[in-house]
């Protein structure tokens, strides 16, 4: 081979490999916004499953607040009858007895 055919195709060479280079990094930048989409898909996806389970727990919370609740107030509602019938059957001795102070005040 002669000089100038050996320097043809070291200059082939090199433009085989720039090109070679330049097909490398396209295809890195390719794979790195990939890996970056999936990346955001995948933390978006982890972060909608922990919202829908961070809301269903809620949801049983307050399910369970609104029960115990209703349970508070139907014994508190109870307590309150209870204290009416008590209050009732005092109502005519505390009339009389006001009367009588009435009476013996006059």
């Amino acid at each position: 081979m002669s000089r100038t055919d050996i320097l043809t195709e070291i200059k082939r060479a090199e433009a085989d490999a720039a090109e070679a280079i330049k097909k490398a990094e396209a295809d890195r930048a390719v794979s790195v916004a990939d890996a970056r989409k999936r990346a955001v898909g995948s933390i978006q996806a982890a972060e909608a499953r922990m919202r829908e389970g961070s809301e269903a727990a809620i949801s049983e919370k307050k399910k369970e607040m609104a029960a115990e609740r209703e349970k508070l107030l139907s014994i508190g509602v109870a307590e309150a009858a209870k204290l009416e019938e008590e209050v009732a059957g005092q109502i005519p001795k505390v009339m009389d007895f006001l009367n009588k102070e009435v009476e013996r005040i006059l």
